[in-house]
């Protein structure tokens, strides 16, 4: 499948979205003002019927999404021979090691800086909570949770982690059988890929409704105040990319020397594209390009960098326990170390079957809270303000598959000299390498 850019698309939900962010403010002022606290209590509810069926449809995408996308990268792997085994594993190893310093920087951050302390939002209704106490998932009951008992059951209760374990099984399994049928098979499960990723456009299409319908709820019920936490949460958010930025350089530049700088350089249009439009799938053909102009070789852009939009988005890893913690500490629930780091453990898988989803961090977080009793509903708290958080980690996620990269071809030996004149640069047709697994589960962001 060849990827296209569709930034208009993308700025276009993006405007949607910013309108609707700030007329949704401007009505729950309205409300908050003129409404006494019983009727702002009940307008409010009337608003978060809106905003509970946006969630609800995020959550319908979730277990057809991780099933198709994983299984189809698994089974294109399958048939490209030993060869791609070793270069795999080298690749899953710096993208697994990056998303454990991701999160754990998040982590650290956000328990530095209390982005969410001083809300003062009052707990949701018991319905929107699961039954589970907060510190009661211990490793043990994490990895016994691991294997499904029945996909049909894990499908339906939308245990991502669940189906992710099967969908791994299915792929290798998938491309073990050396029949027609089989192949017939993971055709079909690869087509299926971008059918889902148009099902969740049509799904965001409705993000402006749900974001309006969010902070009119929120402004409505606590006031103008309650945005002074969301700027506190959005630059604290930034710094915390920014260390990334400096320990994913850092690391590159173990591996390839004073060669970062000449990187650096050439992915700075993929890194603009990718912040102008949310969409990671945008910069996708530019950044074949300019790895290509790097000295990587097609080989290994073609496998490694698709690789990378499905296992290696660092900005999208720091933000989801950033967005954990902040719900947790924005409704007031204490959680201990050791809670958070068996969550940090949790989001490291089930975050690897969501790769490609548009809005791809919220899908995550709202999948995994309810099972350390946070209430899925703080997420809309952060719906409105994710445009901006947006356009950061999209960006981040391109500089990190860009090291990565970079790294694998070094270590594989094939990474050249850097092309110095443009002019003289022939990429792939179509600006796609036409080796390797398959890019349609890319997504347009996460």
């Amino acid at each position: 499948m060849q990827v296209s850019s569709k930034p208009h698309a993308s700025n276009s939900l993006t405007t949607y979205i910013m309108v609707s962010l700030f007329l949704g403010i401007a009505t729950g002022y309205l409300c908050n003002t003129f409404a006494t606290p019983a009727e702002a209590k009940a307008i409010a509810g009337y608003f978060s019927i809106v905003s509970d069926v946006f969630l609800r449809m995020i959550k319908m995408i979730i277990a057809p999404l991780v099933f198709a996308t994983i299984v189809s990268g698994i089974s294109s792997l399958g048939a490209s021979g030993g060869a791609v085994g070793r270069v795999a594993f080298k690749a899953l190893g710096w993208f697994i090691t990056a998303s454990v310093v991701s999160l754990s920087i998040g982590l650290l951050l956000a328990n530095l800086l209390h982005p969410g302390h001083g809300l003062n939002l009052p707990l949701p209704e018991a319905g929107a909570t699961t039954n589970l106490q907060t510190g009661a998932l211990n490793l043990k009951d994490f990895v016994a949770h691991v294997v499904p008992v029945s996909i049909v059951q894990a499908m339906a209760t939308n245990e991502v982690l669940q189906i992710l374990v099967f969908s791994v099984f299915f792929g290798f399994a998938l491309s073990s059988v050396k029949i027609s049928l089989a192949l017939t098979v993971a055709k079909s499960i690869d087509e299926i890929v971008p059918i889902m990723l148009k099902f969740t456009d049509y799904v965001m299409r409705f993000a402006p409704v749900g974001v309006f319908a969010a902070m009119a709820a929120v402004i409505t019920t606590q006031g103008v105040g309650v945005l002074v936490t969301y700027g506190k949460f959005v630059s604290a958010f930034y710094f915390g990319l920014a260390v990334l930025w400096v320990v994913i350089i850092a690391a590159g530049t173990v591996v390839l020397g004073g060669a970062i700088k000449t990187l650096l350089r050439l992915l700075r249009q993929p890194m603009m594209i990718a912040f102008s439009t949310s969409s990671s799938e945008a910069a996708f053909p530019k950044m074949v390009e300019q790895l290509m102009k790097f000295g990587v070789s097609e080989r290994i852009t073609g496998f490694v960098l698709p690789l990378g939009y499905l296992f290696n988005l660092d900005g999208s890893m720091m933000y989801q326990t950033f967005a954990a913690l902040f719900v947790a500490q924005a409704f007031g629930i204490e959680m201990d170390l050791s809670t958070q780091i068996t969550m940090l453990l949790v989001l490291l898988v089930t975050s690897k079957g969501i790769a490609g989803v548009p809005r791809a961090s919220l899908v995550v977080v709202a999948a995994t809270i309810p099972s350390f009793n946070l209430p899925t509903a703080g997420l809309v708290l952060l719906v409105g303000i994710d445009a901006f958080l947006d356009m950061g980690r999209t960006m981040t996620n391109v500089i990190g598959n860009g090291v990565a990269t970079a790294v694998v071809a070094k270590w594989e030996n094939e990474l050249g000299a850097p092309v110095e004149n443009d002019a003289t640069f022939m990429p792939p047709i179509g600006g796609v390498a036409p080796s390797g697994p398959s890019v349609a589960a890319q997504g347009a962001s996460a």
